[in-house]
């Protein structure tokens, strides 16, 4: 099987190869096929009402400093109970181990 560049953009896929058998089938090797179009891009979701959550997530930092400097001087204080061996055996079953 072959890929070619047409003059049209679109991929063409050219099988080199007779068919098994005879190479006498019914005209199957050197067959040209045109690939799929690649779909076009989708335009972003401008509904009403995904709009406004998009505007509120846009406008939230990647990380809430304050809820980690929280967390972690909870974790110090004992607040919080950590198990890291727990955590790992759900990392493990998470990713497909048994855990």
């Amino acid at each position: 099987m072959k890929i070619t560049s047409s003059s049209t953009g679109i991929p063409e896929i050219r099988d080199a190869t007779p068919a098994a058998g005879n190479s006498a089938d019914s005209g199957a090797a050197g067959r040209t096929v045109a690939a799929a179009a690649p779909a076009a891009p989708s335009a972003p979701l401008q509904s009403a009402v995904m709009q406004p959550a998009q505007e509120a997530l846009a406008a939230m930092p990647d990380i809430d400093a304050e809820r980690v400097a929280d967390i972690k001087a909870a974790l110090a204080e004992g607040k919080i109970n950590f198990d890291a061996g727990k955590l790992a055996g759900l990392i493990r079953r998470y990713h497909g181990g048994r855990g």
